[in-house]
């Protein structure tokens, strides 16, 4: 399953204030399309996220799934599929890049297979959809200024309210 879809935007704000809105899951919700639901699992020793439930509705693919979370520094997220009803596996990726001196390219890579007969193309079509609704909710999230507004209280409630 080498294939792969990716996709990149420049947001006007800092790699640390992007991450940030990244690693917030419990407002995920707030400003993807597709999660309509996110709970933190478990986490690692920073009060990453290192498992992360969503459930999913991105019109050809919904689920309710579970995902494994690697941090790699600062700048780098990558998750791949623990559990689903509908997946076999999803594979994915935001690495983040400085772009000048405050802005921030974001490049969000994804792979998804399922477990259901479906063209390549269609599959390739569902990942386009996914990443640029993502995306273009990722810069109007950051860009808009809320995004730093109480994320480390509803990390840290979630993460510790919810079985981390």
């Amino acid at each position: 399953m080498a294939e792969h879809t990716s996709s990149s935007i420049t947001i006007e704000a800092a790699p640390a204030d992007v991450m940030a809105v990244i690693a917030d899951f419990a407002r995920y919700p707030d400003w993807t399309g597709e999660v309509k639901e996110a709970q933190v699992l478990a986490t690692d020793e920073k009060g990453r996220a290192e498992q992360v439930r969503l459930v999913m509705d991105a019109g050809a693919i919904k689920d309710d799934q579970t995902l494994g979370y690697t941090w790699t520094g600062d700048h780098e997220v990558s998750w791949t599929l623990v559990k689903s009803q509908m997946l076999r596996s999803l594979d994915g990726s935001y690495v983040l890049r400085p772009a000048g001196l405050s802005a921030t390219e974001v490049t969000y890579r994804l792979t998804v297979d399922v477990k259901i007969p479906m063209l390549g193309m269609i599959k390739r079509k569902a990942e386009k959809v996914i990443i640029d609704r993502a995306l273009a909710g990722l810069k109007k999230r950051v860009e808009s200024g809320d995004a730093g507004k109480g994320d480390t209280d509803a990390g840290d409630k979630d993460a510790g309210g919810k079985g981390a």
